[in-house]
């Protein structure tokens, strides 16, 4: 092969290249889960005590008084009917939320939140007692207690006061040790299901073709937008653990619907990658209407003259003449308060009809856009208008 012939395939291939776009690939571990694999939640109601005067008003919160209570009989101490007498006001209601990963072993530690649900002020220096936490089930699957930590404090005083984050809700570091094992016999399983987080018939295809040709002694089928089915074959020694190993490191070319996201409430625009737009004219102006109301007072001059009281001036009376028999005049004048409104209306008269070409990539959209020199509030509106139209190839989210 010649060098003119080399150079002439390799300006092929190039523009091949760019014709086609570059595109994205990331693995099945980032993009899927093992079905059956997955956490479970856990909850507990818990007491912290230890705190600073910033706990629970035991008047107002009755639940936490009983709780105390409970906690004193099992230590020994009889408190039957003396619920009413407790004023203590360093202990808080708490309840205790984590999350027991899969394959937890009996004995390994996971992190607690911990929440306060009654009226206390801090959690601040607070050490949570032994608390039970159980799963969906009921069943108790991990124990927690240990000081709290905030990230943050709360002090003030009648006249004021000054606080750092949020001062009811802590977290306890390996908190909770796990007490119960949930059963599950991964390697027993013969055929291994994966679940794309976000499906797509797409990407899916791609993973089992991926599968596929990458692993040999493996078995890959598409069952819908969802899952892709994979099962060992005869050939393969290992464990279904391997298998997992194996196929989490490939690489899927990850494709996603076009979709504009809208959020009204602070002005947010997210466009996917395959957002595209055909030819329309855009104007956009913007109307401004400001009301000014000002209030203005009008006081009399000294020893102005006062107001007539009495039948009203008739119209022959004139200044200088005797007031009508029964009126009066009052001493001094009056204060008179006034308002006057300012009406101002404006309209941008510079925003013209701005033609927006079809485009090909989402650089070019936004750059589009932006040409017409608009907010992200006004674009908001402008997007929804095109969509309206037609001309956006994309679905709109509003959050």
């Amino acid at each position: 092969m010649t060098r003119k012939m080399m150079k002439t395939l390799i300006a092929a291939l190039v523009l091949l290249f760019l014709s086609t776009g570059i595109c994205f690939a990331a693995r099945i571990k980032d993009i899927a889960t093992i079905g059956g694999v997955r956490d479970n939640q856990l909850i507990g109601y818990g007491v912290v005590v230890g705190l600073a005067g910033t706990g629970d008003d035991l008047a107002k919160n009755l639940f936490t008084a009983a709780s105390l209570a409970n906690i004193m009989n099992r230590q020994g101490l009889t408190m039957k009917d003396k619920t009413s007498a407790l004023k203590a006001d360093n202990i808080a209601a708490v309840m205790v939320t984590g999350i027991l990963p899969p394959f937890a072993k009996n004995g390994s530690k996971i992190d607690v939140a911990v929440s306060s649900v009654g009226s206390a002020k801090s959690l601040q220096g607070g050490t949570l007692l032994m608390t039970a936490l159980r799963g969906a089930d009921g069943e108790i699957y991990a124990v927690a207690q240990g000081p709290i930590s905030l990230g943050g404090y709360s002090a003030g005083g009648a006249g004021g006061g000054a606080a750092k984050n949020h001062t009811t809700v802590g977290r306890i570091s390996s908190g909770a040790t796990v007490e119960k094992e949930l059963a599950y016999d991964f390697d027993a399983k013969k055929t291994l299901m994966i679940n794309l987080q976000q499906p797509d018939f797409t990407t899916a295809t791609r993973m089992a073709a991926s599968i596929n040709s990458s692993l040999p002694f493996a078995e890959a089928r598409q069952l819908d937008a969802f899952s892709v089915s994979v099962k060992a074959k005869n050939d393969f020694d290992g464990s279904l653990s391997q298998l997992v190993y194996h196929i989490e490191s490939l690489d899927v070319e990850v494709d996603s619907p076009a979709v504009v996201i809208l959020n009204e409430k602070t002005g947010t625009v997210v466009m996917g990658e395959n957002v595209r737009i055909s030819t329309v004219a855009v104007a956009h102006g913007n109307l401004s209407i400001q009301i000014k109301e000002e209030t203005k007072v009008s006081q009399p001059l000294p020893l102005a003259p006062g107001q007539r009281r009495g039948p009203e001036p008739r119209a022959e009376d004139q200044p200088g003449a005797q007031m009508p028999a029964g009126a009066m005049m009052a001493p001094g004048g009056q204060t008179v308060v006034t308002t006057e409104t300012t009406l101002s209306v404006s309209e941008e008269k510079d925003r013209q009809l701005m033609l927006l070409p079809q485009s090909v990539t989402i650089f070019e959209v936004v750059r589009a856009l932006n040409a017409i020199g608009v907010s992200p509030r006004d674009l908001i509106t402008i997007l929804q208008a095109i969509k309206a139209a037609g001309a956006l190839q994309a679905d709109i989210q509003i959050i």
